[in-house]
């Protein structure tokens, strides 16, 4: 094994990215929403027996399918692109945190991440590596006793709330046939997409908030040589 000490790596472009998709998925979830809202007047109007002319009603049906689509597409696009992008920036940090000195993390930067993809443990390691990052930068000498802001518990339940909710929706348009069946779906799509809203939003504080510890005492251990070097000075005879 190498004994090679990790470099800082500066987050600065890698947030800014993270906040830029962020900000483009919680458009995208206030388009979707309304779009569903579209989508659930059309199905009333299916029940209610409103169109009198089938060829009317069937490409009412046809625009909305491709509507949805496109956003779906998109959605889901911008949300696995900010999902690397997190990712990434969760590996990154635990590398900070060590480099900055912190002893005895019980998380490796693969492992902060790979928990997100193993069943059952996913439900609470994930949070458990985040909390450790947090922890070690903003106090990398003594972080065991570091206390963590609310942020990251308000972070992990809107996360397990949309992954809950999300798995909800997948199982319901499975077997969806009949439209109060899909109206249903409709309504458990809304909820995940307003979910997603303050998820998102909290997602940034809780990157923003590491990594600006970090970046502050990357600086202060930029100055520290220069007033070592000051400090050895000897004065002028």
């Amino acid at each position: 094994m190498s004994d090679k000490k990790e470099e800082f790596k500066d987050p600065t472009n890698l947030i800014a990215w993270i906040k830029y998709f962020l900000c483009f998925q919680v458009v995208l979830a206030f388009v979707a929403i309304g779009s569903n809202l579209m989508e659930y007047q059309l199905l009333t109007d299916f029940q209610n027996g409103v169109y009198f002319s089938q060829e009317m009603a069937v490409a009412d049906a046809e625009a909305n399918d491709k509507r949805q689509a496109v956003i779906a597409f998109s959605y889901l696009g911008v949300f696995i692109v900010s999902g690397v992008l997190i990712l990434r920036w969760i590996y990154q940090a635990n590398q900070n945190a060590r480099q900055f000195g912190a002893k005895d993390m019980a998380f490796s930067p693969g492992w902060s991440i790979g928990f997100y993809f193993i069943p059952i443990v996913s439900l609470w390691k994930p949070y458990q590596a985040m909390k450790e990052i947090w922890q070690a930068s903003q106090n990398p000498a003594n972080w065991p006793v570091e206390k963590v802001s609310s942020i990251l518990g308000i972070w992990w339940f809107f996360w397990i709330a949309n992954s809950i909710v999300g798995q909800a929706v997948f199982r319901l348009s499975r077997r969806a046939e009949e439209i109060s069946e899909i109206m249903n779906v409709n309504l458990v799509s809304q909820t995940s997409e307003v979910i997603s809203i303050p998820l998102a939003l909290v997602t940034w504080l809780m990157v923003k908030n590491v990594s600006n510890a970090q970046l502050a005492m990357q600086e202060r251990s930029n100055e520290q040589p220069e007033i070592d070097d000051v400090s050895n000075l000897e004065p002028a005879k």
